[in-house]
């Protein structure tokens, strides 16, 4: 179990080139090709539909974004073909127009990781980490809009709860935790007994773990009135962890997937990268 192919998404935000060399760093530890995905996405702006101009207007505002997106993908390029160049790895430089949530799933079902930026409430992006997680069905990569990371995958932390999203986190995660220097997994509030956690919680995964030759610790803090979100946190800051591994949760209302209050308060509350499955 290997990681073969990553998918980094560029676009024009501040944290851009931070995700890419993040993502080659991943692709040369991993000998993985590294694919980076930008895609042109003119929505209509707001302010022109109450412009005297009408759609003569509109449409000139939508072609100069769009320009302005094309020029800034040279830029993106640019640093991605030199990202290639100091890690030695293979990669392939996609730029395709459409919507960024649905462009970014279907990608990312092509993909044994993607890598995107956590939802920054300040600008635009928010909803698309959501979204990608819930379409894509593959493994994402959240990279926090705040902070620096040298160094992803060294010290792992697992949040497990015995559920099929923690276990498909875990076993997505398996090509990195391989790699790391520690693991534990985490226990919040673990329930005992047959539909918990079992009668001694966190021994089966650990014992899981390693008969993939990978040793893990185990880890657990009770607290009922605390969030299982803050616990987990918390515990990741005492280690010093630089990668969460976590279940999404969330369920379907009709097209709409409703998120779970710990995957609500992680996404939003994440400072370390966090790695997603759902």
């Amino acid at each position: 179990m290997k990681l073969c192919d990553i998918l980094v998404h560029v676009d024009q935000s501040p944290r851009a080139q931070m995700r890419l060399d993040i993502a080659a760093a991943l692709a040369r530890q991993h000998g993985a090709h590294l694919t980076a995905l930008q895609v042109i996405d003119v929505a209509m702006p707001v302010m022109a539909l109450g412009d005297g101009g009408g759609g003569a207007v509109i449409a000139e505002l939508m072609e100069q974004m769009r320009q302005s997106a094309l020029a800034a993908g040279l830029k993106l390029k640019t640093a991605f073909e030199a990202a290639l160049a100091r890690e030695g790895i293979m990669g392939e430089w996609r730029q395709v127009e459409g919507t960024t949530p649905e462009i970014l799933a279907l990608h990312g079902r092509y993909a044994d990781l993607l890598v995107l930026c956590q939802d920054d409430p300040e600008s635009d992006s928010a909803g698309l980490l959501e979204a990608v997680v819930f379409d894509s069905g593959r493994p994402v990569l959240a990279i926090p809009f705040a902070g620096n990371f040298k160094s992803i995958g060294k010290r792992v932390l697992v949040g497990w709860n015995a559920s099929r999203e923690a276990s498909r986190a875990l076993h997505d995660a398996l090509p990195l935790i391989a790699k790391a220097e520690t693991a534990t997994v985490f226990l919040a509030n673990p329930k005992r007994g047959l539909d918990g956690h079992g009668e001694e919680p966190g021994a089966d995964i650990a014992r899981h773990l390693a008969r993939h030759g990978m040793k893990a610790e185990v880890a657990k803090a009770i607290a009922d009135d605390v969030p299982d979100s803050a616990l987990l946190l918390n515990h990741a800051s005492d280690m010093g962890a630089d990668l969460l591994v976590m279940g999404a949760y969330g369920h379907s209302r009709l097209r709409e997937f409703i998120l779970g209050g710990m995957t609500r308060s992680l996404l939003r509350e994440m400072t370390v990268p966090v790695l997603l499955s759902h």
